[in-house]
């Protein structure tokens, strides 16, 4: 027979043994961190006016992790205000429609911003949010302010048509001639390019390689490798199948069916 008092005992203590690890690993990042940088959450980073302010722009079928992924990296830097920002406030559906993530800001709320990042989204998404006068309105009048304004994936597109790419940019492998044909932008095939304070990303999982790079930008590199220690960022993937430039015609089709099928 279990003794409850002993079962809760041991529930607390394992418990208390985790809340001291993770306390541990986040001294131990601190530690890491250089003289007179200043803990994450405080507003003392970046000269002594408190951290970046960056707004994350959603839309309705976005993909997930072009927003989720860099913000998981940003929102660690020091003094950083992290909001996801929309059209209005409250849930916004991803391209499969199974996932909403909230917008705590709508535009008209959202004030200046250090950073604002674009995610990109399947072809309804992203066509809709490239003919969206709010949005592109939006971005326009957010980019007078910027030390970065950002995109992941087909975002790239959304600020092509809210004029605000330079020569340069990157986007989704598959995107590729409508970036260079519809807006005369040279596709780099990078996992991002910075091109001025314009930095835009290839698809997806190439936001997380961005918002990395974007962090140092806005810190220093020791700050950006810490938070790369700290979400453990070191991609091992289990196939070597992730460059388009490699892929067969075959693996290529399967790949935009399976996007495809998945967003109807």
């Amino acid at each position: 027979m279990t003794n409850s008092h002993t079962e809760t005992d041991g529930k607390t203590t394992r418990r208390a043994a985790l809340g001291g690890a993770m306390a541990l690993a986040a001294a131990g990042l601190a530690a890491g961190l250089p003289p007179g940088t200043a803990h994450a959450g405080t507003k003392e980073s970046t000269g002594g006016r408190g951290g970046p302010r960056i707004g994350v722009m959603l839309y309705d079928g976005f993909s997930l992790l072009d927003p989720t992924g860099p913000v998981e990296v940003l929102s660690r830097l020091p003094g950083a205000d992290v909001t996801m920002i929309a059209e209005r406030r409250g849930p916004v559906r991803t391209d499969t429609r199974h996932t909403a993530v909230v917008a705590d800001r709508s535009f008209a709320e959202t004030g200046g911003l250090d950073v604002v990042l674009v995610p990109g989204a399947g072809n309804r998404g992203t066509l809709a949010a490239m003919e969206n006068p709010a949005i592109l309105d939006f971005l326009r009048r957010a980019h007078r302010r910027t030390r970065f304004t950002t995109s992941v994936c087909t975002g790239s597109l959304v600020l092509g048509a809210a004029g605000l790419l330079g020569t340069r940019a990157t986007t989704y492998w598959a995107s590729k001639d409508y970036l260079e044909a519809t807006f005369g932008v040279t596709y780099v095939p990078e996992r991002y390019v910075r091109d001025g304070k314009v930095i835009t990303a290839a698809g997806v999982s190439a936001g997380i390689d961005m918002s990395v790079h974007l962090a140092a930008l806005l810190t220093d590199e020791q700050t950006a490798r810490a938070v790369q220690l700290a979400v453990e960022y070191d991609p091992q993937p289990p196939y070597d199948s992730g460059n388009a430039a490699e892929a067969s015609p075959e693996l290529k089709e399967l790949a935009l069916r399976l996007l495809a099928d998945s967003q109807t």
